[in-house]
């Protein structure tokens, strides 16, 4: 039992001591660039809304006439499909016209399967960024959330 009592003694005391700590507080000091280069960045983000996604290239004319070819295609898309966005990159020496601003491949894919057979060359391609665009009458307030 003496075995016992002594160690469970030192346990005791040891234990007693780490609770004995005191409460300080942190101060960080560091340069004032890194506080004002945090401040442009959220700055910046507030300005630009961007996301990931996904485009379609339906086109991608080369030669003399590439540039006007691109503008009458991306004119015909147009005309076609006026609620989708397109879009002309001149990429060195080439011409791409690009449609659309998908969230997910799934959503480029539906689409790319209604415009294959007039559009035979398109192809799936993602973008590190795109405009988001949202309706404000898609979303429900969170107000009306908690009924």
């Amino acid at each position: 039992m003496r075995n016992l009592l002594l160690p469970f003694a030192v346990l005791l005391a040891c234990s007693t001591s780490l609770l004995a700590q005191s409460r300080g507080s942190v101060q960080i000091s560091g340069d004032t660039k890194v506080s004002e280069l945090v401040e442009k960045h959220i700055e910046f983000n507030e300005k630009v809304k961007t996301a990931p996604g996904y485009r379609i290239q339906i086109a991608k004319p080369s030669g003399v006439n590439s540039k006007s070819q691109a503008f009458a295609q991306k004119q015909q898309f147009l005309e076609e499909y006026p609620e989708m966005t397109a879009y002309i990159i001149f990429d060195e020496p080439n011409f791409k016209v690009k449609v659309g601003d998908f969230v997910t491949r799934l959503d480029a894919y539906v689409f790319m399967q209604k415009i294959k057979n007039t559009y035979t060359s398109s192809t799936i391609l993602k973008h590190n960024v795109y405009p988001i665009r949202w309706n404000p009458e898609d979303f429900i307030p969170e107000d009306d959330l908690e009924q």
